[in-house]
């Protein structure tokens, strides 16, 4: 069989979008038939499978990337099992000579591609690689030495100086469809949760899809662009962009939204460096997993090795569930539970009491914002859960201990936002809403809240917190003496 008439495989990983997708516009360029396949492999990312809330978006990326291709006149194949041995079933059965995917910063899914490239090559099979996550290739920003970088001004200053990333390309309008193949049925992966149910909050709150980021970032840019620098750390208005699970999942390019960012500000002169910067610490995350493997288990400052965190299932239970008695950490975790998101500042807030206040592990925090985080991205994760603890590059520094409850009356004064996600205090006015502890009796008794009772008494003190958290930081040779 000829070559110009044998298909190639084009591989959807996180990236599941046609436009403006190097790989899919490489593999269409070809002029041969493509195979879209996705796999879904459970084994190889071994403690880093997806979690629930991941799951769930998930089967709605799928399901609308499948629609996209049919309108296209292409089919997507779906495969469950180990990669490699799907992938080279797949190219066995149509006979396939190119792979074409795009490249992942994660361990795993690196070693994976390795293996990948060594099946294909005993084939006589190529595979091309694209960069479809990130605005710039995972090795390019380096600093004056050629190193990594392990701060973040030095890092987005370096990347301003580059070229910007190309305007985003359109999606192919037709797709020449490869041979049938067997797919699995995607209702058969079981992705979203029957019974009980825990994602009708998800489903309110969420449209996954291609589709679904272009409206979100129209959304964003047109509402909220303007006032991004006054409204992005108030959590009870829609000031941030709720593009990161879209982004995590390659439904929209970094590089489209820098563009629709960039063009939005020309047009109407509004602020636009505070929004970029948000994406160049997306990137300096993959940066540093990239450069850093162990970075989503290891603190990348070893002194960090032998922090004396404590063992209390209970504490954390609480945290969990948003049963801490801090209004604004509460308020942050109902919120994640229900939605599958936390707003940014919130989640500065809760890991910080979590790391700090009850000097629990940032990897118990890092593990419970991997399963229930719709936007749950092992760089950006990992990269965030370092930094607050004071482990990680560019980290905050061990001393900074977030007051919850000053942070919620700076950023929450009229306590609207935990309101609406701790409504045994809806009735509490503003003035006690972050420290009902402190509300006199009769202020309390007037809004219906017995702490203690209809809504939890602190499980940490704020000062005791902070103390300990500090003598515990300070009992690490290079950080006390720092």
């Amino acid at each position: 069989m000829a070559n110009a008439a044998r298909p190639v495989v084009l591989w959807f990983r996180g990236d599941l979008r046609l436009r403006d997708q190097g790989a899919v516009a490489a593999a269409v360029a070809t002029g041969q038939p493509v195979v879209p396949l996705y796999v879904l492999d459970d084994e190889t990312p071994g403690r880093w499978r997806l979690g629930g809330a991941s799951r769930w978006w998930l089967d709605g990326s799928l399901r609308s990337l499948a629609a996209d291709l049919a309108g296209a006149g292409s089919q997507l194949v779906l495969r469950r099992g180990e990669t490699v041995a799907a992938l080279s079933g797949l190219v066995h059965e149509t006979g396939a000579t190119a792979v074409f995917a795009g490249v992942a910063v994660e361990p795993w899914a690196r070693a994976l591609s390795e293996r990948l490239e060594t099946a294909m090559r005993q084939s006589g099979v190529a595979v091309h690689w694209h960069r479809t996550v990130s605005l710039f290739d995972a090795d390019a920003i380096r600093t004056q030495s050629n190193g990594p970088y392990s701060v973040y001004s030095p890092f987005a200053r370096a990347c301003f100086a580059r070229q910007p990333p190309r305007p985003p390309s359109d999606a192919p309008a037709r797709i020449l469809a490869g041979p049938d193949c067997s797919s699995d049925d995607l209702n058969s992966w079981k992705l979203t949760p029957t019974s009980p149910d825990w994602a009708g909050g998800l489903r309110e709150s969420w449209m996954p899809g291609e589709g679904g980021a272009r409206v979100q970032l129209r959304r964003f840019v047109a509402d909220a662009l303007g006032q991004y620098d006054g409204t992005r750390n108030v959590p009870s208005v829609e000031g941030t962009s709720r593009l990161s699970p879209h982004l995590h999942f390659g439904e929209i390019s970094a590089g489209e939204v820098w563009h629709a960012a960039r063009g939005a500000a020309a047009d109407t002169g509004k602020p636009l460096e505070t929004f970029l910067k948000e994406v160049l610490w997306r990137e300096f995350s993959m940066h540093l997993l990239w450069h850093h493997p162990r970075l989503p288990e290891e603190p990348l400052r070893r002194e960090f090795g032998s922090m004396p965190f404590r063992q209390d299932r209970a504490a954390l239970a609480a945290w969990r569930r948003g049963r801490t008695g801090i209004p604004m950490v509460d308020a942050g975790m109902r919120q994640l539970w229900q939605t599958g998101w936390m707003h940014n500042r919130v989640r500065l807030v809760v890991a910080s009491f979590l790391v700090k206040h009850l000097l629990i592990s940032w990897q118990e925090g890092e593990s419970w914002f991997w399963d229930t985080l719709v936007d749950a991205d092992l760089a950006s994760n990992s990269a965030n859960w370092q930094w607050i603890a004071g482990c990680g590059a560019d980290a905050a520094p061990y001393f900074r201990v977030f007051n919850p409850a000053l942070q919620g009356a700076k950023f929450d004064p009229s306590g609207d936002y935990v309101r609406r996600f701790v409504p045994e205090l809806t009735r509490l006015g503003k003035q006690y809403i972050h420290t009902p502890w402190d509300a006199p009796e009769t202020v309390l008794a007037e809004a219906g809240v017995r702490v203690g009772e209809t809504y939890p008494r602190p499980i940490v003190g704020l000062e005791a917190g902070r103390n300990r958290a500090l003598a515990a930081y300070r009992s690490l040779d290079r950080v006390g003496a720092g």
